[in-house]
């Protein structure tokens, strides 16, 4: 099957030894970055030069406890500097100046500067996301005047060396069984596929991406600790967001007091890790506003009336006695996700359990799809509105279904099929027996957890089940 990768997807092919080299984890990159780096160093076979590789992170990519030796060649001795991180800009519509960020080493606006030359050659990359991964080139403007001394962006590189072409990834899927594209995603994501015992288990695992190709779809896992919840939902893509501790309506929506908008409309995806010990600083603020963001995707705080199309995922652990679907699963999470209202916005449930906790046999050795090419493809597929209207034109339901369930179900079964089957161009292109199976089946599974779980808690959803669902081709 390596070959066959090799043969289809060239040059967007890498290989990963997480299996026997702790190198990267040492060097703590996400995996976009990490492959990014394998592309660059590796040669025909897959080897590179450990100590080549290891000068290029040291040079470009420093750690922050080293941020303070930078400042100083920067500001003191007058260098000029190229990092490899996260950056992002921000425009004063006061004063129309431009200044930027640098996440990764704290350096914020206040301190930082655009000049406008260098402001139009970079714009393009810049503006495309609150937060680009590129290599910056950085200097210094003296105090002069009124004018204090600031840091300067002299240069920018955004650091993807390729166009990524969704058509054809489409068509390539046509060459695969789905047997060996489960097996080709997983590989994507840095897992071994043959380290799984059953199918099951690997579509458990790919249950995950769900809401990085569907815009706003909303899911809640629970699963046993160490099955790597963390690790997909925060080093995999850059277009995602995995947030612990705190949060505050501000950082996720719009901060009204600095008029800048929030985490929602710059992610496709905003995670919750640890849900059980998440805290907001005003619950019932948040409360209303996630509710209506939840439903239709709105952001209504004070002038602010805008949509974004992020979705949320609430990750939580669960203990082996509470694994159990008809018991009360919610009883441990925030009173913020304890009530109907909220719940029933949550489109489907993902079962942790089924997933194995992490081993040596997990991990990836060998040929696979760059995470960086791969996310890349699930991001763009989020705009593809044609996997929608399949999936409006097939599913039938009663007329009296409810319109919450069948929407988290189409939702869902449209994720399955962007990522599953995107070579399906029409209702024609459909195998019914896979369909049902591998997308339909699975998203009102998901649904009816939540139904199950908001009975509950709430008496008038007791005893209520999702109708059946049908296709029609």
């Amino acid at each position: 099957m390596e070959e066959k990768l090799k043969q289809y997807f060239d040059n967007m092919v890498v290989y990963k030894d997480l299996k026997e080299s702790n190198f990267f984890k040492d060097l703590k990159l996400p995996s976009f970055l990490r492959d990014w780096l394998l592309k660059m160093f590796e040669d025909e076979s897959g080897k590179f030069d450990i100590d080549e590789l290891t000068n290029f992170v040291k040079t470009n990519i420093p750690t922050k406890a080293e941020w303070t030796a930078i400042k100083n060649r920067i500001v003191v001795e007058n260098e000029r500097v190229k990092l490899l991180t996260r950056i992002s800009v921000d425009i004063d519509i006061t004063t129309h100046e431009v200044s930027f960020s640098l996440p990764n080493f704290d350096l914020n606006n206040k301190d930082t500067v655009i000049d406008q030359y260098v402001w139009n050659r970079c714009k393009d990359d810049l503006v495309k996301a609150k937060e680009t991964w590129g290599i910056v080139e950085l200097g210094y403007r003296y105090p002069e005047g009124k004018n204090k001394g600031k840091i300067k962006l002299l240069g920018f590189e955004n650091f993807c060396p390729y166009e990524t072409d969704l058509e054809f990834y489409k068509d390539i899927r046509k060459e695969f069984t789905l047997g060996e594209w489960i097996d080709v995603i997983l590989g994507a994501i840095d897992y071994n596929a043959s380290g799984y015992t059953e199918e099951k288990q690997k579509l458990s695992m790919l249950t995950r991406l769900l809401p990085f190709v569907e815009k706003r779809l909303n899911l809640i896992e629970l699963a046993p600790k160490g099955t790597g919840k963390s690790y997909l939902f925060g080093g995999i893509s850059r277009y995602g967001y995995l947030s612990a501790g705190k949060m505050t309506r501000a950082k996720l929506f719009y901060d009204l007091s600095r008029r800048e908008d929030g985490l929602v409309f710059f992610h496709d995806y905003i995670a919750f890790d640890e849900i059980q010990k998440v805290e907001f600083d005003n619950v019932n603020e948040m409360t209303q506003t996630l509710q209506g963001y939840m439903e239709q995707g709105t952001v209504k705080i004070g002038d602010k009336n805008d949509v974004a199309d992020a979705g949320f995922v609430m990750l939580g652990n669960i203990e082996q006695e509470k694994m159990d679907i008809y018991d009360n699963m919610f009883d441990s999470l925030p009173t913020l996700f304890k009530t109907s209202a909220l719940m029933d916005r949550i489109h489907g449930f993902i079962k942790g359990w089924d997933i194995p906790r992490m081993n040596e046999s997990l991990k990836i050795s060998g040929w696979a799809l760059n995470t960086e090419y791969f996310t890349t493809i699930m991001h763009l597929l989020r705009d593809d509105v044609s996997y929608r209207a399949i999936v409006d034109r097939i599913v039938e339901y009663p007329p009296n279904a409810d319109t919450r369930d069948t929407e988290a179900v189409k939702r869902i079964a449209t994720a399955y099929l962007k990522l599953l089957f995107p070579h399906v161009r029409s209702p024609k292109d459909i195998d019914e027996t896979e369909f049902i199976r591998y997308c339909l089946r699975p998203a009102r599974e998901m649904r009816s957890i939540i139904v199950m779980q908001m009975g509950m808690i709430d008496s008038q959803y007791k005893g209520k089940s999702l109708p059946k669902y049908t296709v029609q081709l």
